[in-house]
């Protein structure tokens, strides 16, 4: 008879705890969900030109390679400005920082609406890049930092609003495209008025001026990446962008779909990726470890471009790599974003400040590199190009492995 209670008692328990634990990702302060709420719309933007990039090219007479520079503008101001954000949001706060950026989007993406030069929206696209590196930086700092349950699933929640921001952005698109290429880009305007709005009632100040605690220097970054592991995370990052924005920029234009099409297609592709950084990637993280995990998903990756350089006419078989590599990227992104965070002994805005300007290096080449080698070669080449270097990243990992086995120590709490 004693011995019925206890059995009882301790299988509530561990149903209360399993609960307790499931439930924690999502028992967030509202801080947390303001931000998580201005993430999906800021995200909305990268997928919202996705579908109007051949529309731009006819509207604008422009050839592929320059309409690719949409892309190689935007990741290569982005990936210097990463370098200040730490510097900007240590002297105006978490919030203000989160603000500033969002407004330079709205700013920037309207003026692109009402232009009518590729070179004008190539620049323009630029100053967007600036306004999306002090929003994206910051953004994943005061998830982390907010977030009541831990670094691992403050990221599960950065990456889902990224997902959820790509996924919804290119149906969107697609349908603001059909009408004009001009809409997506005075669609985002608006939607950044609203994330404003969202962040002005919901996220309370922060208050980064501590007594004692120092402000962050441009330095910063660049003394961060003297950490090994950093920058070993940081330059295979860049070479997996390579493609990442072969698939994001070039894919489009062999695709032979209309605004509509392309934009379910990425619509596919983004809940893929949506679904499986939240919910597949801590799993292969627990069962095989951080980067074992991470070079797994790339190799995949590698040989679905290397399918889509082979089989470039099969229309199908393009489209499906497309939407499938969302699930590889869902995995890859959460996998890499967690292990930089555990990476070095720096503060989290610094590493990941160092950390996105490496990767947004190869993000800003690998658009234009692309569309230029479609030209002077032909339309199989990038991807063939592109699915080499992610081969590479591997590689490159594989290599210096013993600078970087320590995340997942980290993670395991060993």
């Amino acid at each position: 008879m004693s011995s019925t209670p206890p059995t009882v008692s301790s299988t509530k328990t561990k149903i209360d705890s399993s609960i307790e634990v499931k439930s924690s990702l999502f028992a967030q302060p509202k801080s947390v969900w303001a931000v998580f709420f201005a993430g999906i719309i800021a995200f909305m933007g990268l997928g919202l030109v996705d579908p109007i990039l051949p529309a731009i090219a006819e509207q604008l007479h422009a050839s592929h390679s320059q309409v690719t520079l949409l892309f190689t503008s935007y990741n290569a101001v982005m990936a210097v400005a990463m370098l200040i954000t730490g510097m900007i949001s240590s002297r105006l706060g978490i919030k203000w920082t989160l603000l500033t950026g969002i407004v330079i989007i709205a700013i920037f993406s309207a003026l692109g609406g009402i232009s009518n030069g590729i070179w004008t929206l190539v620049s323009l696209r630029g100053g967007w890049g600036l306004g999306n590196a002090l929003f994206v930086a910051t953004a994943l700092a005061a998830i982390v930092s907010l977030s009541n349950s831990g670094t691992a699933k403050a990221i599960i929640l950065y990456e889902a609003a990224i997902g959820l921001g790509i996924s919804v952005g290119p149906l969107l698109g697609g349908w603001l495209g059909a009408m004009s290429w001009r809409g997506p880009f005075l669609g985002v305007a608006a939607l950044m008025v609203i994330a404003f709005i969202g962040l002005i009632l919901l996220m309370p100040n922060t208050n980064n001026h501590k007594v004692g605690q120092p402000k962050i220097s441009i330095l910063d970054p660049f003394r961060a990446l003297k950490h090994r592991s950093l920058l070993i995370f940081g330059i295979a990052a860049a070479l997996y962008n390579f493609g990442f924005f072969t698939l994001l920029a070039y894919a489009p234009f062999v695709m032979g779909l209309d605004e509509h099409g392309l934009g379910f297609v990425f619509l596919g592709w983004g809940i893929l990726l949506a679904i499986t950084s939240v919910f597949m990637a801590p799993k292969l993280q627990q069962w095989f470890g951080t980067i074992k995990s991470m070079c797994a998903m790339l190799i995949l990756f590698s040989l679905l471009l290397f399918a889509m350089g082979i089989w470039t006419s099969t229309q199908w078989l393009i489209i499906a790599a497309v939407i499938a590599a969302g699930a590889l990227l869902g995995n890859n992104n959460t996998l890499i974003t967690t292990a930089v965070m555990n990476a070095a002994p720096v503060e989290r805005a610094t590493a990941s400040a160092a950390y996105s300007f490496l990767r947004f290096i190869g993000g800003a080449i690998a658009p234009f590199m692309a569309g230029k080698l479609a030209e002077i070669y032909n339309p199989s080449v990038p991807f063939i190009v592109g699915g080499a270097f992610v081969l590479i990243s591997v590689l490159f990992i594989f290599i210096n492995q013993h600078h970087i086995k320590h995340v997942d120590d980290v993670e395991t709490g060993h």
